[in-house]
């Protein structure tokens, strides 16, 4: 049984640095909030996704064509890492999670951030082992010359492509101890790194229209 979570809401940036060195930094801000009775809500940009865990669906909100779709949530547990469970007296502790294979976990003990006490952990994940390498072809014999033929042109050498990095994929997740959102999580692995900072962070109800859809939207 999940333990109920507290309503929470915060302000985000996520920003990617990919491995490429010419490639450019993206930066994307969102804002998400949680109510007490487990519905999720996340804006980016022009479009917002709200999840409702008790309904069993999620709706994707366009507010530039004011449309809405409604799908169901995928079945399946999460993937790590997420957010440590609320540890409530006397609530039996929920089921635990099958591990990823390979992954490692580590306690980072807590620290502030935002001015929140915040929980680390540190996941993980080693390289994935390397495929086995094709055979070569064997050579095809030489065609006898004929008279009057052409010569038969030279092809050109393949490429060698570059060969990607063997590295683990490290994922830091820094969690308000008091609010059980991330509040700074790091990843870094062979894509590049990837920073996610909230502030404005809130332990307030959120406004129930949040979640639910405008009358003038249409359904598709």
């Amino acid at each position: 049984m999940a333990v109920k979570l507290p309503p929470a809401s915060a302000e985000c940036t996520t920003k990617v640095q990919p491995a490429k060195p010419d490639a450019p930094a993206m930066e994307f801000d969102h804002k998400t909030a949680r109510s007490a009775d487990g519905k999720m809500r996340t804006d980016y940009g022009d479009t917002s996704v709200i999840r409702d865990p008790k309904a069993g669906k999620m709706m994707l909100l366009d507010h530039v064509k004011k449309e809405v779709r409604t799908l169901p949530i995928p079945d399946g547990p999460p993937e790590p890492p997420e957010p440590p469970e609320v540890a409530l007296p006397g609530a039996p502790k929920p089921p635990e999670r099958p591990p990823v294979p390979g992954m490692t976990v580590k306690d980072l003990g807590k620290r502030l951030v935002e001015g929140h006490e915040v929980d680390g952990k540190q996941y993980t994940l080693p390289a994935p082992p390397k495929p086995p390498e094709k055979p070569e072809m064997p050579e095809l014999p030489e065609m006898p010359e004929l008279p009057g033929l052409p010569e038969k042109p030279e092809l050109p050498e393949k490429p060698e492509l570059p060969e990607l990095p063997e590295a683990p994929t490290i994922t830091e997740v820094w969690t308000s101890t008091q609010l059980q959102i991330p509040v700074l999580t790091r990843i870094a692995g062979p894509f590049g790194k990837q920073t996610c900072h909230c502030k404005n962070l809130s332990g307030a109800e959120p406004a129930a229209s949040l979640f639910e859809i405008p009358e003038d939207y249409k359904k598709v």
